[in-house]
């Protein structure tokens, strides 16, 4: 793999995790309400969810994934419920927190397995990486090798870009003061979530089917 076809995924990947979704949503929330060192516990669970997802599509299981409807269906709601649920949670989040006593209090055990389920219950997540990995592989070079450098772009990538929006989150917090705003920050950013479901063409995603002859290598 060239530098440049590596620098032309690594462009690709940043803006695809500064792209808001489930993740980023999970962190900002997770940082608000749990502090800084939650929102790292959270980020190293999307991080385990997403190494996941790689391990899947390396081996195959992405391709195969991505071709079953009813699979994909499974998991884009079960993915959506458990969204719903941290949502109604948020929603009914009482107000004034102590954002520098509340992640001392809170299990980073708990966050980090939350944080892996919203991953996982995320199949455009497999289904997107299923398509793009094959692109920049170079069928000509070892794949194994090709392989681990696109997925460990994509978890650094990705940690960084977390980071930067639960540092976003932290800041945003630091300007509200009372019970009254905190409510009002956490209804507002999932109602995010809400809207961004209910508008059109989102979440109907559909399956997408890769082609043969986007897997070169295997032939």
């Amino acid at each position: 793999m060239t530098f440049e076809w590596w620098f032309a995924y690594l462009l690709t990947s940043t803006l695809l995790s500064l792209s808001p979704g489930s993740g980023a949503i999970n962190t900002m929330t997770t940082s608000i309400n749990h502090g800084y060192r939650g929102a790292v516990a959270s980020i190293a669970g999307l991080q385990t969810g997403l190494g996941i997802h790689i391990v899947l599509v390396g081996v195959g299981l992405g391709t195969l994934f991505s071709r079953s409807l009813i699979a994909f269906e499974i998991l884009k709601w079960a993915g959506a419920a458990y969204l719903i649920w941290l949502g109604i949670q948020q929603w009914r989040a009482a107000g004034a927190i102590d954002l520098h006593t509340l992640a001392q209090t809170q299990s980073r055990g708990r966050l980090f397995k939350r944080a892996i389920f919203v991953n996982l219950t995320n199949p455009k997540s497999i289904v997107f990486l299923a398509a793009l990995f094959p692109q920049f592989i170079m069928p000509q070079q070892p794949q194994l090798a090709q392989y681990l450098i696109l997925g460990v772009t994509t978890i650094v990538v990705d940690m960084i870009v977390m980071t930067g929006y639960a540092t976003l989150a932290q800041r945003i917090a630091a300007w509200i003061k009372g019970p009254k705003q905190m409510k009002a920050l956490n209804k507002s950013v999932w109602f995010v979530v809400y809207a961004g479901r209910r508008a059109p063409g989102v979440g109907k995603t559909r399956v997408i089917v890769v082609p043969d002859d986007v897997y070169p290598a295997r032939r």
